[in-house]
């Protein structure tokens, strides 16, 4: 085991592969100098500037050269700097990429990963700081993957890179400096694979990217209160590891979903609504989610924590579930 950053693992996980397969290369704004967080320092000087691709300040234009480059051959890795921006280039990802493979009958794939860093950090107010995972689940065609920890990110981004269809790759922001342990050799991690982060026997939890360690926090407090909890990382959302969360809701009769996104038509309500359907007779009480209200997101930090999914929020509504 090696241990390191999750920024230093995404790194890693693009490097390896840009050194497997030279179709490999990455392009966006400002990555010559190293992209905005540094997640790509020294890439350029190693590989060149014809595959570390300075590109002009127009999101619609870097998605559109790499969802044509990806048709005719290459595997681009698009940096979108933050999943806000890359709203410019919804029509380029959303109906391009995302249906090329369906409307050609096969004939071609669109192999590129674009990494939209997402969610709440250092205040950075209501147009850098949003979670819009969900807005991706909705559209057929696209995978969508959230990492929680630097193994995670070294292995995802590596598989989303030998994906053959677009993968909207998302890096909570304020997970860059977290350190974990990374696994020697190849590393890999599958899609559709959940994490059991904790074993526990009252209720399961549900949750993906940076609220995965705000569960788990909770879930260490719950102990203390004599409620056992199972906590699951998602890992990706589409396609997301159902029989994991169903095995898990199957033993403890009680779910509950936490996630930083807007809970109103977030992806919670997917989870929620399959676990119901399929397993209205096994629960021992209505599903609960603890996610963010419907309001844009403020520069102040008071207001920014508001709006926050906490562990104090997490821990009330489990001890709520177990009380029904």
């Amino acid at each position: 085991m090696a241990r390191c950053t999750y920024l230093e693992a995404g790194k890693a996980a693009l490097s390896e592969e840009m050194e497997r397969d030279a179709a490999v290369w990455a392009l966006g704004e400002d990555l010559g100098r190293g992209g905005v967080f540094g997640q790509y320092a020294g890439l350029a000087e190693r590989f060149g500037a014809e595959r570390i691709v300075d590109a002009p300040i127009s999101e619609a234009a870097i998605m559109g050269t790499a969802v044509g480059a990806a048709m005719t051959g290459t595997r681009p890795v698009v940096e979108m700097r933050f999943s806000d921006f890359a709203l410019c280039a919804i029509d380029e990802l959303v109906n391009q990429a995302a249906k090329a493979r369906y409307m050609f009958g096969g004939q071609t794939r669109v192999p590129l990963v674009a990494r939209e860093p997402v969610g709440m950090w250092r205040s950075s107010a209501a147009q850098h700081s949003q979670s819009l995972e969900s807005w991706y689940t909705h559209i057929p065609g696209l995978v969508v993957v959230m990492p929680s920890t630097p193994a995670d990110n070294k292995g995802l981004l590596k598989t989303a890179i030998r994906s053959d269809d677009p993968v909207v790759y998302m890096e909570h922001k304020d997970l860059w400096g977290l350190e974990g342990e990374i696994p020697d050799g190849e590393h890999l991690v599958d899609f559709a694979s959940a994490r059991v982060v904790r074993a526990g026997a009252d209720v399961s939890i549900v949750s993906w990217s940076k609220t995965v360690h705000t569960a788990s926090d909770a879930a260490a407090e719950l102990a203390n209160r004599g409620i056992d909890v199972e906590v699951i990382d998602l890992r990706t959302l589409w396609p997301w590891d159902e029989q994991t969360v169903f095995a898990s809701v199957a033993k403890t009769g009680r779910l509950l979903v936490a996630h930083e996104a807007v809970g109103i038509s977030g992806f919670g309500a997917e989870i929620v609504a399959s676990v119901c359907e399929r397993m209205h007779g096994q629960l021992r009480a209505p599903p609960r989610r603890v996610t963010a209200p419907r309001v844009p997101i403020a520069y102040s930090p008071p207001l920014e924590d508001n709006v926050r999914v906490s562990a104090a929020r997490i821990v009330d509504a489990a001890c709520g579930l177990v009380q029904v």
